[in-house]
C-alpha cells in the first residue's frame, strides 16, 4: 500500500461541510466518489486535517489515504482534477510515511477571516467575506487580539456542542490587516476547538464596533463561559489557509 499526502483546495459555498453526511454534498463524497473510479469500484477512504463547516473554505486543506495503486505521484493531482467538480482542486500529491495522519501528526494550523465593509452588500462576495458596512477600529481590535494570543483554555471561544474535554490551545499569532474595503484576519495556533476562529472573530468585531473595550475579551477569556463572547461570525468569511507538520 502507499499512502498519498495531497493539498486540496476548495469552494465550501455549495457544500454541506467537508465530512460526508447522510444528506448534503460533502468535500469527502467528491474526493472519494472519484477514488472510487479509480479503484474498479472498491471504496476508499479519505483523511483530513480536520473538518470544516458548511460554508467554510480551504485555501489548504491537508488529506491522506491508502492506495495499491502505482500510479506516479506527479499523476494524482492530473487524475482527481480531471474528475473532480469545478469547486474543488486537488494542488499537488506526494509520497507520505506509513506513520503520517492528517490529522493526527498536525502541529497547527492557519486560518483566515475575510470582512468587507462596502456601504451595501455585494452580491458576488456574499459566499466569500462576511459585510460589516460599520467603522471598525482596528487599533482596538488588535489591542483586544493581544489577550488570545498564549496558552488558555478558550472554553469561552467555542461552541457549545465541542465535544473534547480539554480546551486549552495555543495561538501563536493573531494578525489584523486591512486592503482598501477588505479586512483579513490571520490566526495560527496549534489547534482550534468547534467555532473558535469564528466566535473570536465575532468579539473582534464587537471590540471595533465599540460594543467591547479591549481589556473586555480578557476578562471573557478568563470567565470560561460560552454565553460572554460575541456571537459566532458568519461561515462565508472563514478559510483553512494552510496546515503544518513537523516544524
Amino acid at each position: 500500500m502507499n499512502r498519498i499526502k495531497c493539498i486540496v483546495s476548495y469552494d465550501g459555498a455549495l457544500f454541506s461541510g467537508y465530512q460526508i453526511q447522510p444528506n448534503g454534498r460533502t468535500v469527502q463524497e467528491e474526493l472519494e466518489k472519484v477514488l472510487k473510479k479509480m479503484h474498479k469500484g472498491h471504496d476508499v477512504k479519505v483523511v483530513a486535517s480536520g473538518r470544516t463547516d458548511a460554508g467554510v473554505h480551504a485555501v489548504g486543506q491537508v488529506i491522506h489515504f491508502d492506495t495499491p495503486l502505482m500510479l506516479p505521484v506527479e499523476r494524482w493531482p492530473v487524475a482527481f482534477n480531471s474528475q473532480l467538480p469545478g469547486d474543488i482542486t486537488v494542488l499537488t500529491a506526494e509520497m507520505a510515511s506509513e506513520s503520517f495522519h492528517a490529522r493526527f501528526s498536525t502541529t497547527g494550523k492557519e486560518y483566515r477571516y475575510k470582512i468587507y465593509q462596502e456601504p451595501y452588500r455585494s452580491p458576488f462576495k456574499r459566499f466569500y467575506a462576511h459585510h460589516c458596512p460599520f467603522d471598525l477600529d482596528l487599533e482596538w481590535m488588535r489591542e483586544a487580539s493581544h489577550y488570545l494570543i498564549g496558552t488558555h483554555d478558550f472554553t469561552s471561544f467555542c461552541s457549545a456542542k465541542t465535544e473534547v474535554q480539554d480546551k486549552v490551545r495555543e495561538v501563536k499569532e493573531i494578525v489584523i490587516q486591512q486592503v482598501d474595503h477588505e479586512i483579513e484576519l490571520k490566526f495560527v495556533g496549534n489547534g482550534f476547538l468547534y467555532n473558535m476562529v469564528r466566535i473570536m472573530t465575532g468579539t473582534l468585531i464587537d471590540v471595533g464596533m465599540g460594543k467591547l473595550a479591549p481589556y473586555e475579551v480578557k476578562k471573557i477569556l478568563e470567565a470560561q463561559d460560552r454565553g460572554q463572547a460575541g456571537k459566532t461570525a458568519p461561515a462565508e468569511g472563514l478559510y483553512l489557509w494552510q496546515v503544518f507538520y513537523g516544524n
